[in-house]
């Protein structure tokens, strides 16, 4: 049964669930991070030198890292779901995902839901929070744009490009922040949240990290 290690609101560990969730593959979920520790443990350092989470062990073979996982769990698993086999239908997810890593994460992630939900009010940098709002929504309306003219970000169907920008939506529409009209992404985002796996895995409450900097 596949194994994987980390704790249910963790953004990067969301990825993974959901992803599993839409395969439907069997699982066990160890809680790891955070307020449950274990990562300096000899045992997970050995599978991951970086003590993060997530990690999978899928019958002896350990991937970590979040996109290396999703990959291989769609490579392995969702070939008719969420694994598209022709290089070029699949480029389109792979541009979304490390577009996501590269752009959105670092910006909205660190810029926005570190800097100001995760951090106590008092030491907030309203500033730099203000002008991460800002390039938040630039790329969000980049993403909008491409999504004009389809359903999902590699076209009709939910394929893996879809996985990391999308579990960064339940965040963005539920924080006390402003947002553009952004109705290709709004609609994509009701498409998503229509899905049982999304629901499940996604769509969890956050409020325990509400001004913490070391959960």
């Amino acid at each position: 049964m596949l194994k994987i290690w980390g704790r249910k609101n963790s953004i990067n560990v969301q990825k993974v669930m959901w992803t599993i969730g839409e395969l439907g593959i069997p699982y066990e979920r160890i809680d790891a991070g955070g307020a449950f520790g274990g990562l300096n443990d000899p045992a997970f350092a050995k599978m991951n030198p970086m003590k993060r989470v997530p990690v999978i062990d899928d019958g002896g073979t350990i991937v970590w890292e979040s996109h290396a996982i999703v990959r291989y769990l769609c490579a392995r698993y969702g070939k008719v779901q969420l694994w598209a086999e022709d290089p070029i239908q699949r480029s389109t997810s792979d541009i979304w995902m490390e577009w996501t890593q590269s752009n959105l994460q670092s910006t909205f992630i660190n810029g926005v839901f570190w800097n100001f939900y995760r951090t106590p009010e008092a030491q907030r940098d309203w500033p730099a929070i203000r002008q991460s709002i800002k390039l938040t929504a630039d790329l969000l309306r980049i993403l909008d744009r491409h999504l004009a003219d389809r359903s999902f970000v590699g076209g009709d169907q939910l394929g893996m490009g879809d996985i990391p920008p999308g579990v960064q939506l339940y965040r963005y529409f539920n924080l006390e922040i402003e947002r553009p009209s952004l109705p290709n992404i709004e609609a994509w985002y009701e498409r998503l949240c229509s899905r049982p796996a999304y629901r499940e895995h996604v769509m969890l409450p956050f409020d325990e990290l509400r001004g913490r900097l070391n959960y």
